[in-house]
């Protein structure tokens, strides 16, 4: 097992700065000149992203609507299908040598769910998962999409988990190519369940952040997964 992941919190970031930064990052790890695996936590404008699954029914509006709305629209290199990020979603981005853990990407998207099942568990929700389908679900309702890529065994994009955005945002675009998919958010789920969140939407958002960097904290047991720490 490598290094313990350091985490690099970007705030609010456009997406595009942030993917540049992503793929600097992949070549520093590969050269050796990065030798510590690594988590990003970034906020985003809005975006849609493309990835190499999309389809053209995807996105209804097509991408000139979208931007005459403020919305940007990004061809990237992960796998999957489109899928929205803005305001109110914790994305985390995991930089990771797999060469130090395990040189299986179904193993590694099977990782990234369980991050966010135990993130939710911590903050008093079941996530689980949809046989077929990467993400994570509560109940029928997806709560976080995952698309990621690998270069030479070198993972970058990652997770984006809906903390309280504004969920009209998914009825542009056919999320993840589900026709009919409820997206929902952590806020959603606890006034939902009778639990409402009880505090303001900022410090909903450092219960999420806090429970996505404690995850494999609370889940020791299970070494063969990567580690997330400060």
């Amino acid at each position: 097992m490598t290094a313990p992941l350091a985490v690099l919190d970007l705030g609010r970031r456009s997406y595009l700065t942030t993917l540049a930064l992503q793929r600097a990052l992949v070549e520093q790890r590969r050269l050796g000149a990065l030798d510590h695996d690594l988590l990003i936590l970034v906020e985003h404008e809005p975006v849609v992203t493309l990835g190499r699954g999309s389809q053209s029914g995807s996105l209804p509006l097509g991408p000139a609507e979208l931007r005459q709305r403020g919305v940007e629209v990004v061809e990237v290199e992960r796998g999957g299908d489109v899928t929205w990020h803005g305001p109110g979603q914790l994305v985390g981005y995991p930089i990771l040598d797999l060469t130090g853990h395990r040189q299986d990407l179904h193993w590694y998207l099977r990782q990234l769910e369980e991050l966010v099942i135990v993130s939710l568990a911590t903050l008093g929700l079941t996530g689980g998962r949809q046989a077929g389908r990467t993400g994570v679900w509560t109940g029928p309702r997806k709560i976080a999409s995952i698309g990621v890529h690998v270069r030479q065994w070198i993972t970058f994009h990652g997770f984006a988990l809906n903390v309280h955005p504004d969920l009209r945002a998914f009825d542009q675009i056919v999320a993840c190519g589900i026709a009919g998919v409820d997206m929902t958010s952590v806020e959603r789920e606890l006034v939902l369940s009778g639990r409402s969140p009880g505090v303001g939407r900022d410090r909903l958002w450092e219960m999420a952040r806090q429970a996505v960097i404690a995850a494999q904290d609370r889940s020791s047991s299970a070494a063969s997964r990567p580690p997330i720490r400060r």
